[in-house]
């Protein structure tokens, strides 16, 4: 029997994907050569856009007929499974889950990818870079943003099961590793303050992360003082004895968190890189600058996802920053950081967007001058609160024309020195 895994989106899905496989071979089954000599054909799916989700169901209409080819001696189970089903599962009204069915009848079954283990080894297409789960979920609820959806409410993996994880890699001739969460810079928030206390909309009762001890320890804002804080951790939770950073944001201390422990311990395996994706940048301490700083092994291309560099629109898509605290925090990275590159993500287009605040986006974006930005065009996400709440009312086409310029602004860097900002503006028609 072989079997063939079709992935779409980011590189946590990529990481699911090598697990999945890992379970069929478990089974006893190879991976095929493509769609067509496969008998089980998994499509690990996205649908942070709308595009990516309309995808999916093409791929799936096109797998139906070859599934009813007559001349077909092999009878082929079509299986569905990531972020298109995690909102599924989760949608209490059942709407979404009917309305797969309906547009995927060819579909044979739609598997939550909660289902998938880390009890085997991951079968990773790369010999040399590896792919390290730290987390899953997302607690911050972006207007626009469907993960705590699609994935839940962030649940960190034990400690010590990413730093087995890691050692064995290394042990078997990795060289590079990324730990990978949706925000892995508040990684082991719920480790330290109990899952109920930090889960507390958390809607499906299991997790492919261990369940951890509900444990509450005595931290509280009043005793935030770094110094003070005693050492966390028992063999129940997996976190050895590690202080943990509490991360102030302003002016409140917002979370515990883990990540500059672990991202020093694995950087101190002798990995040639540490990566790590993606950080939320008001939960990036300056102890995690300078764990960064001090240690030349770990990345120095820093995702920050900015999304928009205008303080209203930020406000509407409930980003915990302004634009001004991320230039602060972008100019402390570049001081402590040598040769740091940034790169990011930008949503254009965002209910209510006007000419001066793309611009003011614009303006952020030559000041920083990233490295790359992932520059999408705003589309509408079921059980949002922009899908509830506000009004897609910026038009395709001027979507599409904020795109290109960030486009050519950002990632093309031979046009950007022919071509000034104003003289792109002019062509595309958008007034500054």
């Amino acid at each position: 029997m072989n079997y063939f895994i079709k992935t779409f989106g980011c590189q946590q899905n990529k990481a699911d994907s090598e697990r999945i496989a890992s379970a069929f071979e478990a089974r006893g089954m190879r991976p095929a050569r493509g769609y067509s000599d496969a008998d089980y054909v998994v499509i690990n799916t996205c649908m942070v856009k709308r595009p990516a989700e309309d995808r999916v169901y093409g791929l799936v209409r096109n797998l139906g007929k070859l599934k009813k080819n007559p001349e077909r001696s092999r009878r082929i189970k079509i299986i569905v499974t990531g972020c298109m089903i995690g909102l599924a599962f989760r949608d209490k009204t059942g709407k979404y889950l009917s309305r797969i069915r309906e547009l995927m009848p060819d579909a044979d079954e739609f598997m939550p990818i909660e289902e998938v283990g880390f009890d085997s080894e991951p079968v990773r297409q790369d010999r040399e870079k590896a792919w390290v789960p730290i987390s899953n979920g997302c607690n911050n609820f972006c207007t626009f943003c469907v993960v705590p959806f699609t994935r839940g409410r962030e649940i960190s993996r034990s400690y010590q099961d990413i730093i087995t994880e890691c050692l064995h890699l290394r042990s078997i001739g990795y060289k590079q590793v990324t730990l990978l969460g949706q925000n892995v810079n508040s990684y082991g928030a719920d480790l330290i303050l109990g899952e109920k206390n930090i889960q507390v909309m958390r809607d499906i009762g299991t997790t492919y992360f261990k369940k951890i001890s509900n444990s509450q320890y005595p931290i509280s804002n009043e005793n935030s003082n770094q110094k003070s804080k005693k050492n966390v951790g028992n063999g129940k939770l997996g976190i050895g004895n590690y202080t943990p950073v509490y991360v102030k944001h302003l002016g409140r201390y917002r979370i515990p968190t883990l990540f500059p422990q672990l991202l020093e311990e694995v950087a101190k395996m002798d990995f040639e890189k540490v990566d790590f994706m993606s950080s939320n940048p008001w939960d990036f301490s300056d102890e995690l600058i300078e764990v960064i700083a001090r240690n030349p092994n770990i990345t120095r291309t820093v995702h920050l996802p900015v999304q928009s560099g205008d303080s209203s629109v930020l406000k509407r898509m409930n980003r915990w920053y302004s634009r001004d605290e991320y230039l602060k925090l972008v100019a402390n990275l570049k001081f402590k950081i040598k040769n740091l590159k940034l790169t990011t993500d930008i949503i254009v287009g965002f209910c209510g967007e006007t000419e001066k605040e793309f611009h003011n986006t614009v303006d952020l974006c030559r000041r920083v001058g990233f490295a790359w930005a992932f520059v999408s065009m705003y589309s509408v996400r079921p059980m949002t609160v922009a899908s509830k709440v506000f009004e897609d009312d910026v038009p395709h086409e001027i979507k599409k024309k904020r795109w290109l310029i960030l486009d050519e602004l950002v990632n093309k860097p031979q046009l950007r020195k022919q071509q000034s900002f104003s003289t792109i503006s002019n062509t595309l028609r958008v007034s500054p």
